[in-house]
Parts: C-alpha cells; sequence; structure tokens
C-alpha cells in the first residue's frame, strides 16, 4: 500500500536573488508511483534527502538508483530528470541555495558533478534539520532567514563527515591528507593538555578505527604513539631549556600527569631517564 500523495514547500519570507549564500525554499513531498519531474534545468542548487522509498536520480552523465538516507544534489544549468519507483515511491525533503559562495562550499563537501549523491544509511539528524527548517519557513518570521542558513550548514556538515568516512569522494587521497593534517595540528596545539585520541576523534567528528588507519597508512605512526612522541620531545625540549622545572612539572606540562608512566616512556623513546638526560645536557654545557 503506498501513501497518499502530499507536497508542502514554503519560501524564505526573505527575498533574495544575490549575495554570498542564501536559502531559497525548502519542501517535503510523499510523492505517487512513477512521479517524474523533468528533464530540466535549474537555476540554483537543489539537495534532496530521501526519507523513505526508492527513485531514480538522472544527470548528463548517469543514473543513480536510489533510496532511504541517500541524498541527491542538483546542480545549477545541469539537465536532469527523477523519477518515483513504482512499488515504494520515495518520500524526499529538499533544501534550494544559491550565492556566489554555494559552489565553493558544494565543493568542500565533496559533491561534483560527476559526484552527486552522498548515501548516508539511517542519518535522520539530516531529515530533521529540513523538516525544522521547513516548520521555520511557514512561520514566516524574518529571523527564519538566518536560521536557514544554520541549517543549510549542519546538513552539509553531516554529509561532508558521511563522505568522507565512506570515501566515496573522488580525490580521496587528498582529503585523506587533509584529515591527517588536521589531526596533526589538533595534537600539536593540545598536547599540553591531558587529551586523549578519543577527545580528538570527537573534537574533529570523525570515528577513531578510521583516522587510526588513515593516520597509520600516511605517517607510519597510530595516533597514540605521535601524540606520546609529540609529548617526549617536547618534553625533551624542557628538560634542556628550563633548568628549574622538576621532573614532574615537566610530565604536567606536556599533559601527562603521571610522571612515573612519563619517565617510562621517555626511556623506550631515548633509551636514558628524564633525569639521566637532563644531566648530560647539562654536563655537555659546562665542558
Amino acid at each position: 500500500m503506498t501513501n497518499a500523495k502530499t507536497y508542502q514547500v514554503s519560501p524564505n519570507p526573505i527575498f533574495h536573488d544575490q549575495g554570498a549564500l542564501y536559502v531559497l525554499f525548502a519542501g517535503e513531498s510523499q510523492t505517487s508511483p512513477d512521479h517524474r519531474i523533468g528533464p530540466k534545468i535549474y537555476d540554483y542548487y537543489l539537495l534532496h534527502y530521501i526519507e523513505s522509498g526508492h527513485g531514480q536520480f538522472i544527470t548528463e552523465e548517469r543514473a543513480y538508483r536510489l533510496s532511504q538516507g541517500d541524498l541527491f544534489l542538483i546542480h545549477p544549468g545541469q539537465l536532469v530528470s527523477y523519477i518515483s519507483d513504482q512499488q515504494q515511491p520515495w518520500h524526499y525533503r529538499w533544501i534550494a541555495f544559491a550565492g556566489q559562495e554555494a559552489a565553493t562550499l558544494i565543493e568542500k563537501v565533496g559533491f561534483t558533478l560527476h559526484s552527486p549523491i552522498a548515501r548516508t544509511g539511517e542519518q535522520e539528524r539530516i531529515g530533521t534539520y529540513l523538516e525544522q527548517l521547513l516548520v521555520s519557513f511557514a512561520s514566516q518570521k524574518e529571523s527564519s532567514d538566518l536560521a536557514a542558513l544554520g541549517y543549510l550548514h549542519l546538513i552539509l556538515a553531516e554529509t561532508s563527515d558521511l563522505m568522507i568516512q565512506q570515501a566515496v569522494l573522488p580525490g580521496t587521497q587528498s582529503m585523506t591528507r587533509r584529515i591527517v593534517k588536521q589531526m596533526i595540528h589538533y595534537m600539536s596545539s593540545q598536547y599540553a593538555h591531558p587529551v586523549s585520541i578519543e577527545d580528538m576523534c570527537n573534537s574533529l567528528g570523525y570515528n577513531r578505527a578510521y583516522m587510526s588507519r588513515i593516520f597509520k597508512k600516511e605517517t607510519g605512526m597510530t595516533p597514540i604513539t605521535y601524540l606520546l612522541k609529540l609529548r617526549i620531545d617536547k618534553a625533551r625540549q624542557l628538560l634542556r631549556e628550563r633548568p628549574e622545572l622538576s621532573t614532574q612539572q615537566i610530565a604536567a606540562s606536556v599533559g601527562l600527569t603521571d610522571a612515573l608512566y612519563f619517565s617510562k616512556q621517555f626511556k623506550r623513546f631515548y633509551q636514558v631517564s628524564p633525569t639521566g638526560y637532563r644531566a648530560s645536557v647539562h654536563q655537555y654545557k659546562h665542558h
């Protein structure tokens, strides 16, 4: 049994036809079997999220069979059509947006003309954001123009994470490198605090197993070893430059609160204890 056909669209109460980035309208529809749109061209970006059912999205390059949890992006100026399934017609939500910065934003997320889809699995948050946006526009409040930009960024942020994790991105190599750079930057700026790899993954919003895998592949080291080595190397510097600090204070200054553990790891990397290292540096300086 198919659901009754519904259709709802709400425009942004603030009219835009130029600017850096703006949302034009949002909508949702339970389509009827074999419901077809196109072939047609749009002059704005149109992102659809499939809440349930199946259908086909056809671009100038190829056809995609899509179902619940998938997203498809229509680029401006592209000839497209989309058709709902005969047995299980899709129910989807959409957001239309444009502006000078739209193309850059889309590229950043990972959408291209050759890769206009994202498979999100059961990512309900995207559907919820689109639903809230529709409610916001329907309220006709002027503030919903600002809210719309927030929802657009949240939707694209969720999509970006998913595309990275599934490595469906073209140029995954450069994307991998970018994530590894983010991880190194995070560790370099946070090593002085007692942060963990878990904290880093949560902070950057990626899956821990995935991050550890790409990090090791790129650097030859696990994130845990990298962070530890970073801390020990910073500690060596402090042992050389700050003779007034105790080993305990230096350990705490590089985010390691257990002095015994610090000493053991220092020895593991440099075959000498922190005290032994400091003494040898001191001796060298006075010869």
